[in-house]
C-alpha cells in the first residue's frame, strides 16, 4: 500500500545560543527527510550541516527506492570528504562536522540512516520507540554497563559523539528499515530536543497530535541550551 506521508518541520536556535547550527530538509515529494546538527565546539558547524542539506536537496526526483538510497549514501560520502578537505585547509586540528539522521520512505517501507546522536523516534499505537542508537561516548558506556541510561544525559561527556559527517576517518553510517503502519508518527530530531524534554514528554505531545513546531517551541520554552530541530512524518491512509 502507498501511504500519504504528511510532514512538518521546525528549527530554533534555542533559549541560550545566539546562532543556529542545525539544518533541515523536508522533501516529501521524493520521500526524503534530513536533520543535521553541526558538531558543537568545532567551529563552523553550520557550514557542515548546511553542506549535508544542500547535497540532499540536489537529489533528483524519479529514482527507485534502491537508487534513492544509493544517491544518499554517495552524496553523504562526498560531503564527508569535502568537509575533511576544508578543515585541513583551515589549519591543524580543525574539524568541520555534523551529525545527521535521514528518513527515506517508499510505499509501505521506511529506512533510517544516521551518524552521531541526532535521533529518530516512532510513535506507534501509543508507544514511543527510539529507532536509532546514538553514536556517542555515553551510549558506549551504557552498552558496556558502566553507565545507566537515565544518567547518560547529565554525564560530563554527554556531548561527545563518536561518529559524524566530516569527522576523521571513513564515514560510518548505521541503517535500520521497517514497514510503515497506518497511524505511525515518526520524529527526527537533534539532541537539543531530547536533552531538554524527556522521551515520555515527547511521546505525550506526539500522542496528543502536536506537530514539530509545537514540540520544538515547548523545548525552547523549557530553556533549551542548544539548538532544537525536528521533522515529523505522519502516516495516513
Amino acid at each position: 500500500m502507498t501511504w500519504r506521508l504528511l510532514s512538518h518541520a521546525a528549527t530554533h536556535a534555542g533559549a541560550v545560543r545566539p546562532r543556529n547550527e542545525d539544518a533541515l530538509l523536508d522533501r516529501a515529494d521524493i520521500g526524503l527527510w534530513v536533520v543535521a546538527d553541526g558538531a558543537g565546539g568545532h567551529g563552523a558547524g553550520d557550514v557542515a550541516s548546511a553542506a549535508i542539506v544542500d547535497a540532499m536537496r540536489a537529489v533528483p526526483a524519479g529514482l527507485s527506492a534502491a537508487e534513492l538510497l544509493a544517491q544518499v549514501r554517495l552524496r553523504l560520502a562526498a560531503v564527508h570528504r569535502e568537509l575533511q578537505e576544508e578543515a585541513a585547509q583551515r589549519g591543524p586540528g580543525r574539524i568541520l562536522a555534523s551529525t545527521v539522521v535521514i528518513m527515506l520512505a517508499r510505499g509501505d517501507h521506511f529506512a533510517m540512516l544516521w551518524a552521531g546522536d541526532s535521533r529518530a523516534y516512532l510513535l506507534r499505537a501509543g508507544t514511543l520507540t527510539r529507532v536509532t542508537r546514538d553514536h556517542s561516548l555515553v551510549q558506549e558506556l551504557v552498552d558496556q554497563g558502566a553507565l545507566r541510561e537515565e544518567e547518560a544525559e547529565s554525564h560530563p561527556q554527554a556531548n561527545v559523539i563518536t561518529r559524524a559527517v566530516g569527522a576523521q576517518g571513513e564515514l560510518e553510517l548505521d541503517k535500520v528499515s521497517g514497514r510503515i503502519v497506518e497511524g505511525d508518527r515518526f520524529l527526527l530530531c537533534t539532541d537539543g530536543l531530547f536533552k531538554t524534554m524527556s522521551e515520555e514528554e515527547i511521546a505525550a505531545m506526539l500522542g496528543a497530535g502536536a506537530d514539530a513546531e509545537a514540540i520544538v517551541m515547548a523545548a525552547v520554552a523549557r530553556g533549551a541550551r542548544d539548538n532544537v530541530s525536528a521533522i515529523g512524518v505522519d502516516c495516513r491512509a
